[in-house]
């Protein structure tokens, strides 16, 4: 995703797009280096989408709230004037929704191959990141 196009682009990230990249943190900082703005939308309960992206560390610029993705997608459009609003979501999952609402849509894996994200366990990566805090004696 990097080199081409407009960098005057609103990105969302579906929640299990994300689930699915080894660094979702690094994934958003790169993100950030060629859009306006990045921020994540899902339809799972906001608390949901909140304890991953604080675990992770991501600063979203919006998030999808306790509404539907198609009425979020179209709530951030308004909002965020872009040339380009583009959803990257697991293939099949959400293209419809997408295209809808007048978005973009790019499978997690081709986005992922284009800009040089790593697919993988967000979890192992923090954990691997900031040592095992696991404890035994933690009560």
């Amino acid at each position: 995703m990097q080199g081409g196009g407009s960098t005057d682009m609103t990105l969302a990230f579906e929640l299990s797009a994300l689930k699915r990249l080894a660094d979702p943190e690094s994934v958003f900082a790169d993100a950030r280096t060629w859009s306006e703005y990045v921020g994540v939308v899902s339809d799972k309960p906001t608390y949901v989408v909140t304890n991953f992206t604080r675990k992770n560390r991501i600063r979203q610029d919006f998030f999808s709230g306790p509404r539907g993705k198609a009425e979020s997608l179209e709530n951030v459009k308004r909002q965020f004037d872009t040339d380009r609003h583009v959803l990257i979501a697991p293939p099949g999952e959400d293209e419809d929704v997408a295209a809808e609402v007048g978005w973009e849509f790019v499978p997690i894996e081709q986005a992922a191959e284009a800009a040089e994200w790593e697919l993988g366990d967000p979890e192992a990566t923090r954990k691997a990141r900031e040592g095992d805090d696991d404890r035994d004696d933690w009560p």
